[in-house]
């Protein structure tokens, strides 16, 4: 019996010929025709399948088309309401203007479509919002006023709205590691540096370094607010000639409607706010990058000190059954490693020529939005992996023990130095240490038949010296510290 053969579907209306048979639009019976993808969705961030990795709901909502054009309409419409004011334009024409500032009322196609046929980019947004406005009304839009006027504001006001979700998710991000600080002060963990064994900490203490670096963070970010969170509106080339004499007050005025700060001269090619900005959220990213690598490390099976949160269903392998892999802290690194990049994109687009160009804007619209995803994204995922991990104080223990006779040397030879001196029993312990790691032999077993050191301390001091909880040091002050400051900073935040 011969199989039936299936009809192919119909090539989709707008499928491609490029020549390529995996993108033909022209089917035969052994090559399906195209999928029709409408070209959209193209950039990992707008992916219906793996966008919620690249981006958040709040990164997307800011930078999305329709939402940069409203933020643009918006502009359009407060520098409006603000000409009025002063007397520059008629009250009913700025009326007109706000209320008409929808960017649902707009023909977005005929948008589209004016972009591409006048090579500029916003004309066309500007005569689709003015066939709405009416003719008479519509004359007073954009007045005196030039495109990257609005363009940098309403860049601006994204960024502000990216950094006010930003502190919400530190402020969540330190709330609970202040808790795990408290909760493990003095739970003894192994320190170590180069990645080997160094001396006994508090797992509070390891923390309470994560904490400081991201309050750190949240001081740049308040610090630069007033710096970069500026307002654009200085015309043409910067002199404020189209205002009729009242662009300092028309600047006071706009900015005050927006939110925003007053810069004294125009900053059309002085991108340096930009390029803070920037740098700043990809050292936040940096930071989570930092903790997640400590985590995903710390969580290898052969150290075990920390668990992430795992749940029946999650798939770590197509082909092992058993993997729990750290696909968080993994995309963590990813999202800090990618916003580490857009810091040299945007120190790039510091180059500008004159009083203006458009080099630097066209690479901001690239830098900005993409930082801004992936320090976002890290933070949710961050605190995803925060609210679920927990610390397995017994292997932390364990890991000490292992190497208990390594992380003593330090108290050793500070014992021994006021018997020997610190040269010299620097020299000793460590050419004991070395022969005990050698021989595998115990370290007090050969300091006790040392000529020199033999007897020099009783066993009580020994037993001290080798019991890693008491060689915390001040883990637990250090910690508490850190976790004071913090809960003072948070509560400083809650009533502001």
């Amino acid at each position: 019996m011969s199989t039936p053969t299936l009809p192919h579907a119909p090539a989709p209306p707008y499928a491609l010929d490029t020549g390529d048979p995996m993108h033909s639009q022209h089917a035969s019976p052994d090559r399906p025709p195209a999928v029709d993808c409408a070209h959209e969705r193209g950039h990992i961030t707008d992916s219906r399948f793996y966008g919620h990795i690249y981006a958040t709901e709040t990164s997307r909502a800011v930078f999305c088309d329709v939402c940069r054009f409203q933020s643009w309409l918006d502009i359009e419409a407060q520098l409006a309401l603000a000409q009025a004011e002063l007397g520059m334009i008629p009250q009913w024409a700025a009326d007109r203007i706000a209320e008409s500032a929808r960017v649902h009322l707009l023909d977005l196609d005929g948008v589209r479509a004016e972009i591409r046929r006048t090579a500029h980019s916003l004309v066309g947004l500007l005569r689709a919002f003015q066939s709405v406005c009416g003719p008479e009304a519509g004359e007073y839009i954009h007045y005196g006023t030039t495109t990257q006027d609005i363009q940098d504001t309403g860049q601006v006001l994204a960024m502000k709205r990216v950094l006010d979700n930003l502190q919400t998710l530190i402020a969540g991000l330190v709330e609970r590691l202040v808790e795990i600080c408290e909760e493990h002060a003095a739970t003894v963990v192994l320190g170590r540096t180069h990645a080997q064994p160094a001396l006994p900490i508090g797992f509070g203490l390891k923390a309470a370094g994560w904490i400081d670096e991201l309050l750190r963070h949240d001081e740049r970010i308040e610090a630069m607010r007033p710096r970069v969170l500026v307002l654009q509106l200085f015309g043409g080339a910067g002199s404020m000639a189209g205002f009729e004499g009242k662009g300092p007050e028309l600047l006071d005025g706009l900015a005050g409607r927006l939110g925003l700060s007053v810069p004294d001269t125009g900053w059309h090619a002085s991108r340096d706010r930009m390029a803070e900005y920037v740098s700043t959220l990809a050292m936040t990213a940096g930071t989570l990058g930092r903790i997640a690598d400590e985590i995903r490390t710390l969580g290898r099976p052969e150290i075990g000190e920390v668990q992430e949160a795992w749940y029946l269903g999650k798939v770590g392998s197509s082909t092992m059954p058993h993997k729990r892999n750290p696909e968080g802290c993994e995309q963590i690194v990813v999202m800090a490693r990618l916003a580490a990049a857009q810091a040299g994109t945007a120190l790039t687009a510091m180059g500008g020529d004159h009083e203006r160009d458009g080099r630097t804007l066209r690479m901001e619209w690239v830098c900005v939005p993409d930082v801004s995803h992936y320090t976002l994204t890290a933070c949710e995922i961050m605190t995803r992996v925060l609210g679920g991990l927990s610390v397995r104080t017994d292997r932390a223990l364990a890991n000490v023990l292992e190497v208990r006779d390594q992380v003593a040397t330090e108290g050793l030879m500070l014992a021994f130095a006021g018997h020997v001196g610190k040269q010299s029993a620097h020299e000793r312990i460590y050419q004991l240490i070395q022969r005990a790691i050698g021989e595998r032999r115990p370290l007090r077993e050969l300091i006790e038949a040392d000529e020199r050191l033999g007897g020099v301390l009783d066993p009580a001091e020994l037993d001290v010296l080798f019991d890693p909880a008491r060689y915390l040091g001040d883990s637990a002050l250090l910690t508490r510290r850190v976790t004071d400051r913090a809960r003072g900073w948070l509560k400083g935040r809650r009533a502001a």
